[in-house]
């Protein structure tokens, strides 16, 4: 079976009961251990929720388990100890909040990826908002549409900040969604570390002109195989985001059984085992994870990309068997989404090549010095005042056709702001009916991905890999 085409962990023994009980909008990380904390972030009242108060600061962490490695940055709850961002809870359709402070000294912002709100509210300097500066703060505020597992990071000097740690889960929840045993939450990302647990270059130009540099550390929760227990035989709900710059997984799962039950923070048309599952930067995946019967059993998650397999994370079976059968997973509420009308709807090319532009402009925001990137033969010229101008103009509410096309011999994970989109067709593959707002072309793939322009402004549309993001292969659309 080919892998399944994604276009589209915290542990305790933690229900979704438990959670609505509680009223939490966050689930902190603990030590670095990834257990989850309800305490933080508590609302008496959704109608008018207190900003959720989020610091860009300074840290350090032990990411290859001996070395502790130095300038790092990251997002923090005020008097967090954890260094990994915190999950950030919210529900659909009730009101969100939070104030971004910066202490760093980059100016930085927050992208909500995957969350249809407000343009005003989408984290991107100049287009949506303007930078916060060292000792500034912004205010966010909307409301969730829809329900699923998302993330958040900056768009402001993408790479550095990203590749040094901020990056951060996000879990909007459904009260109709079921109730599992267990939930866990997982944040893949690797880090660009030599022998002395420091930082080293964090990209080479070689490598950003293929598929990207890969890290030498890689982890899940910022730590290398962890390990975290669940009920035997119980149902664990496992949401997965790829938060890395370049790697794309290619997930196994061995000694236990789960299923498929959202992809991209959407519902799946129908739930379906997991054999290998793709997930590149910016994909998200939740898994219902059938535990092993035997007490002290381990289910192990293994990366087989790109030759030697790599033990992601393994999970550990405690107590007496439930004796649940994957059979008896329910499906999620689906979340609402237009379906475009494809007989009157307008065609937009997008060609994604490499380019012979040399040099790019510098910025507050930063630049990586090359331009080796281009959607539609136009290289993004960076984060500046005087970005080029929208790929297309759309009509609120007009349905669209993207006829994607990679003429490159490398995948590119591409990524809608502010929108989601339908797989339509694909020359290379099975055309599910998946709604997403990230999908992986792969090399002289064509596709082509549905939706109904219903979010006004300006939505940027890039590769997630964040050095081909910022050497030329991004772009926007508007909508008016």
């Amino acid at each position: 079976m080919e892998p399944l085409p994604m276009s589209m962990l915290s542990s305790r023994h933690l229900t979704r009961r438990n959670l609505l009980k509680a009223s939490a909008i966050v689930g902190a990380y603990g030590a670095g251990l990834g257990i989850a904390s309800r305490v933080q972030g508590v609302r008496d009242a959704f109608a008018a929720p207190t900003p959720l108060q989020i610091e860009a600061r300074f840290t350090s962490a032990m990411l290859d388990g001996s070395h502790d490695t130095k300038k790092m940055m990251s997002f923090a709850l005020p008097g967090q100890a954890a260094a990994m961002a915190p999950t950030i809870r919210m529900r659909r359709g009730e009101p969100f909040a939070a104030r971004l402070t910066n202490h760093i000294d980059d100016a930085t912002t927050i992208h909500w990826h995957g969350l249809r709100i407000p343009n005003a509210m989408d984290g991107v300097p100049f287009l949506t908002q303007p930078y916060v500066y060292a000792g500034d703060g912004f205010d966010y505020a909307f409301t969730p549409p829809d329900a699923g597992t998302f993330w958040y990071h900056p768009h402001c000097n993408t790479l550095t900040q990203m590749a040094t740690g901020m990056t951060g889960m996000i879990v909007v929840e459904d009260t109709k969604d079921p109730v599992f045993d267990a939930e866990i939450d997982l944040n893949l990302r690797d880090w660009r570390l030599g022998d002395d647990g420091q930082f080293i270059a964090l990209f080479k130009p070689r490598d950003t002109a293929r598929a990207g540099t890969f890290g030498t550390v890689r982890t899940a929760n910022w730590q290398v195989e962890p390990r975290y227990d669940a009920p035997s035989g119980g149902f664990t709900r496992v949401r997965i985001v790829n938060t890395d710059v370049t790697r794309i997984y290619t997930l196994k799962l061995e000694g236990a059984q789960a299923v498929i039950i959202a992809l991209d923070g959407q519902p799946v048309p129908a739930i379906q085992p997991l054999d290998l599952a793709i997930i590149a930067p910016g994909q998200r995946m939740e898994l219902i994870l059938k535990m092993p019967d035997s007490e002290g059993s381990e289910a192990r998650l293994i990366d087989i990309r790109p030759s030697t397999p790599k033990t992601v994370v393994s999970f550990r079976a405690t107590g007496a068997s439930l004796k649940r059968d994957l059979k008896e997973v329910p499906p999620l509420s689906p979340n609402p989404f237009d379906k475009p009308d494809l007989a009157s709807a307008q065609h937009i090319p997008l060609v994604l090549s490499a380019t012979a532009e040399n040099g790019a402009k510098e910025s507050i925001c930063g630049t990586l010095g090359y331009s080796f990137w281009a959607i539609n033969k136009v290289t993004w010229p960076g984060d500046t005042p005087d970005p080029t101008a929208p790929l297309a103009e759309l009509k609120l509410g007009k349905s669209y056709i993207f006829d994607l096309v990679n003429d490159t011999p490398h995948a590119h994970p591409i990524h809608l702001h502010g929108m989601n989109f339908q797989l339509i067709s694909s020359n290379i593959r099975p055309a599910v009916p998946l709604i997403s707002d990230t999908y992986l072309v792969m090399p002289d793939e064509k596709v082509q991905l549905g939706f109904v322009a219903d979010n006004l402004g300006d939505w940027v549309l890039h590769c997630h890999i964040i050095e081909h993001q910022k050497t030329g292969m991004t772009s926007y659309v508007r909508v008016v």
